[in-house]
């Protein structure tokens, strides 16, 4: 099993992080990831790396800063809004921190109740602008909209990204002293990252002009609910339901026969029903593991603990 390089480990401030805090993150099971990486990680026999479903990109900024051979990255997401702070960030960092700082400014100096109606007055600003942006462009709304992103994501109840079935940004404000709205040293640190990524808007399939037999590639889809409440709508218009995670398997199945080494998480539904094999059946010819994680996206501490996740791997 692969083990990652020191990297910048003398410096730990010299570390790019995820800029968003996101539903299902990785950055806690990193350690366990890594465990169950394949040797040519680190051998020079894999030297492109791919993340379809980016989200807060906790593994992606890990392999970027420990795995030096590799030497080509991709990402991408079907959720246009986070696909746009990437590129936004790619194209023009220092404009982003800008803005970001003026709002925090303006942020701090207002009461508790000031700042309520701050932040439904830009998230309704940031719905609104969903309509009017260019994607294929870019533009100063870009640069407003990442910022309002980041906002939201950082004075949000409990930092999630939930959108409507209108796709409109639906989560209330969250009751923190102080947060951090503009971290100008990480954003300028995962510019640098980003500098030497593809990034694409699209469903997983938009990778496959970009994974080969040089390729590890990492799946982090939406996870298939437990249970019927076990859901918090979406973080993208558009379900991730069971037709889509068994044409998912099917990709995987295409990648893997393509030579590609992919690794990909998912939730385990024997934690509610020893005889659900869906995961199994669906993905019957490759590698499956289970690794301990913490239960997260619930407003009942109670709900809240260890639990099993699948690891599957074609290695």
């Amino acid at each position: 099993m692969a083990r990652p390089s020191k990297g910048n480990s003398k410096n730990q401030q010299a570390i790019a992080k995820p800029f968003l805090k996101w539903a299902g993150g990785k950055g806690k099971l990193i350690e366990q990831l890594v465990n169950f990486f394949p040797l040519e990680m680190t051998t020079g026999q894999l030297t492109k790396y791919a993340e379809p479903f980016i989200g807060g990109g906790a593994l992606y900024f890990h392999v970027a800063q420990n795995y030096p051979q590799i030497e080509e990255f991709f990402i991408s997401d079907c959720n246009q809004q986070l696909v746009l702070a990437y590129q936004t960030i790619q194209q023009n960092v220092d404009d982003l921190v800008d803005f970001l700082s003026q709002l925090q400014q303006k942020y701090y100096c207002l009461d508790k109740d000031e700042q309520k109606d701050l932040f439904y007055q830009q998230r309704l600003k940031f719905n609104q602008n969903v309509t009017e942006i260019n994607l294929e462009k870019f533009s100063k709304l870009w640069i407003k909209q990442t910022g309002l992103l980041i906002f939201l994501n950082r004075t949000c109840f409990n930092g999630l990204f939930r959108v409507n079935s209108k796709g409109e940004f639906n989560v209330p404000f969250g009751d923190y002293k102080n947060p951090k709205i503009c971290d100008a040293e990480n954003l300028k640190l995962v510019a640098n990252l980003l500098a030497r990524t593809q990034i694409r808007f699209g469903d997983f399939t938009a990778s496959n002009n970009f994974i080969d037999s040089a390729t590890f590639a990492y799946f982090d889809p939406p996870y298939r609910p437990l249970n019927k409440t076990s859901s918090f709508t979406s973080y993208a218009q558009g379900d991730f339901n069971d037709r889509e995670q068994s044409r998912l398997a099917g990709y995987f199945r295409l990648l893997n026969n393509k030579k590609a080494t992919l690794m990909l998480s998912n939730s385990d539904p024997k934690n509610v029903d020893e005889d659900d094999s869906f995961f199994e059946k669906i993905y019957k010819d490759f590698r499956i593991e289970r690794v301990s994680a913490a239960r997260m996206i619930n407003s009942k501490a109670s709900k809240r603990g260890k639990i099993n996740e699948l690891l599957i791997m074609n290695y």
